[in-house]
């Protein structure tokens, strides 16, 4: 693998600290040195890319993936999908995120059991292009609740969006069938989802399932993500150990201050755009606004303002990232939620950033090797032509992204943007 270096850069590097001038190398799968200032001796041997005073800064970390999720407008849109035709579609949404700047992505649920599995190894053999991934299982659910999508008549679990289950041994058997199939991470989905008819504060499943499931990740040493609205469901979370918490709209004061309590052991990924797309744009999906559908999103997108804000108070790790690809939310926009942080949630765009940054590389257990710019750590980067500091929205728009890196290598260089940048700064 080429050495690379990269001159003349505004460094950005994912802690927060204040932007600087400078020049970075990487050597290999790593970077090797950062210099402050101006140009330090050349090296032999090395590619040097002038990024004429660009952005350089960590790849994006996406805390709550659906490579499965095929911009259809119901559930059913996306299971209803063949095997063959769904594989591709996975694998090309994998090249989607890292073409946007996602250079690591967790998985938070997959449409069918092994195509998150299947898709991470094409990913990790070299097969595909795609980010660092963590693949995850389908939902697992109970009856009546979010993921169980069969009809009284039509009882055919094979073609149902989860894997619903009742009780306990219920519970292990799915999940020893998923620690089977190789995933990283075991979804359960905790609580209900208004568009199903199971109200966002239900939280259905029961304990002993719960227990089980923790349990028996835990033993393979896989990490536990749930669908967790209500606040019963945040408490389960924190009671069992799950470490990724989607979601968290109703969380009351008790929620909070257990979650406050261990904060060092969870992460929570609102999904914001899902609530405001469903809320207020989704009408040509049959959800109208004023509709009772629609007044519902609208009071949960006020009630995760209020709860995200309290978090942060808090020092709770609020990651970037939910609940792409469904038609109102399609594959690919999900740095918008980058910018409903600073616009709803009160964060400022350098906290932003390190939400989707430090936070996201810590959640993957990344933390002392990405997610930030610092020597020894993984030259996962992004060269963006502007200040996403200036303007979070810059990340939005993939051609303001001129280079995009993932462990050394160059999955995007834009030369032309690059010379276009030298000529504006000599005129």
């Amino acid at each position: 693998m080429a050495s690379i270096l990269f001159p003349n850069v505004r460094i950005i590097d994912g802690t927060g600290a204040a932007p600087y001038a400078g020049e970075v190398l990487i050597q290999g799968n790593r970077i090797s040195r950062i210099s402050r200032g101006g140009r330090a001796a050349p090296i032999a041997g090395v590619t040097v890319i002038d990024a004429a005073g660009a952005t350089l800064m960590p790849g994006m970390v996406e805390a709550h993936t659906h490579f499965a999720w095929n911009n259809a407008a119901t559930l059913d849109g996306i299971q209803i999908m063949p095997l063959e035709e769904h594989t591709l579609w996975t694998a090309g949404v994998a090249k989607t995120y890292l073409d946007h700047g996602w250079t690591s992505c967790v998985g938070a649920a997959t449409a069918k059991p092994r195509l998150d599995v299947v898709v991470r190894n094409a990913i990790n053999e070299g097969l595909i292009p795609g980010p660092r991934y963590m693949a995850a299982s389908q939902e697992i659910t109970v009856a009546g609740s979010l993921g169980d999508d069969m009809l009284p008549h039509l009882p055919y679990p094979e073609f149902s969006f989860g894997q619903v289950v009742s009780g306990p041994e219920e519970m292990r058997k799915v999940v020893r069938m998923f620690l089977k199939y190789g995933v990283d991470s075991i979804k359960l989905n905790l609580s209900g989802e208004s568009i199903t008819g199971m109200g966002a504060e239900e939280t259905p499943m029961s304990e002993e399932e719960v227990a089980m499931a923790a349990s028996e990740a835990r033993c393979r040493n896989k990490v536990l993500s749930a669908h967790a609205r209500s606040s019963g469901s945040v408490k389960q979370c924190i009671r069992h150990g799950i470490q990724n918490i989607y979601h968290a709209s109703f969380a009351d004061e008790e929620a909070l201050d257990m979650l406050e309590a261990v904060k060092d052991k969870h992460f929570v990924a609102p999904g914001i755009a899902w609530l405001i797309n469903t809320a207020r744009h989704a009408e040509q999906w049959g959800i109208k606004p004023g509709s009772p559908l629609s007044l519902e999103y609208e009071r949960e997108l006020e009630m995760c303002i209020e709860t995200m804000k309290k978090m942060h108070r808090r020092g709770i790790r609020i990651c970037i990232g939910g609940d792409y690809g469904f038609a109102r939310t399609p594959q690919g926009e999900n740095a918008r939620d980058i910018a409903h942080f600073v616009r709803y949630l009160g964060y400022s765009p350098s906290e932003a950033l390190v939400c989707a940054t430090r936070f996201g590389a810590e959640l993957m257990g990344l933390g002392d090797a990405a997610g930030q710019l610092r020597e020894g750590y993984l030259a996962d980067l992004l060269l963006v032509d502007g200040d996403p500091e200036a303007d979070v929205e810059l990340l939005q728009h993939r051609e303001r992204l001129v280079a995009i890196l993932k462990g050394g290598a160059v999955h995007k260089l834009d030369r032309a943007a690059l010379l276009r940048r030298e000529q504006r700064a000599a005129e």
